[in-house]
C-alpha cells in the first residue's frame, strides 16, 4: 500500500501570530519569576570562585613541598610559586615555569591579593581572601574566605 502524502496549502503553513504571542506571554512571565532569583547571585559565585583559587593555591603549595621540603615562608609568599625565592630558605629543586597556571599569581574575585601565612595560625600554612571589602572581619559579601574553613 503506498504512503499517501499529505499536501500543505501555503496558506497554512507555519504559526500564527496568536501562538507566537502566547509563547512570547509564556517566555515573559517565566522571565519575569527567574531573573529576580539569578540577580542575587553574583557574590555567591565570587565566593563559589575565592574558595575554588584557594584550593587551587593550595594544591601549588604542596607541590612546591614536596619539591623543596618545605613550604614557602610568608616572606617569600605566594610568589615563590611563580617566582625562585632568593630569601632563605632558597628552595633547591624549586621547579623550572613555576607551580601556578599561566605564571602569576590571581587576585581575590574583589580584585585583591590573598594573605599568604606560614607558618599559619591555622595549620602549616593559612591563606585568607578578606572578601568583598578588602579588609578583616566583616559578615555577608564582605565575610572573610579562610583555607582551613573550606571542605
Amino acid at each position: 500500500m503506498p504512503l499517501k502524502r499529505k499536501r500543505i496549502c501555503a496558506g497554512h503553513a507555519g504559526f500564527t501570530l496568536i501562538e507566537l504571542m502566547v509563547v512570547i506571554v509564556i517566555l515573559g512571565i517565566l522571565a519575569g519569576f527567574i531573573v529576580p532569583k539569578l540577580m542575587g547571585r553574583p557574590e555567591e559565585a565570587k565566593k563559589v570562585k575565592a574558595k575554588m583559587q584557594i584550593e587551587s593555591l593550595e594544591t601549588a603549595i604542596r607541590l612546591y613541598k614536596l619539591d623543596n621540603g618545605s613550604y614557602p615562608t610568608t616572606e617569600q609568599g605566594l610568589q615563590a610559586l611563580v617566582e625562585k625565592p632568593d630569601s632563605p630558605p632558597v628552595p633547591k629543586n624549586w621547579r623550572q615555569g613555576g607551580y601556578v597556571e599561566k605564571g602569576k599569581i590571581p587576585k581575590d574575585p574583589w580584585g585583591n591579593d590573598f594573605i599568604y601565612l606560614s607558618p599559619g595560625a591555622h595549620g602549616d600554612y593559612d591563606i585568607i581572601s578578606y572578601g568583598a571589602d578588602g579588609v578583616p572581619g566583616g559578615e555577608g559579601n564582605n565575610q572573610d574566605i579562610n583555607s582551613w574553613e573550606i571542605e
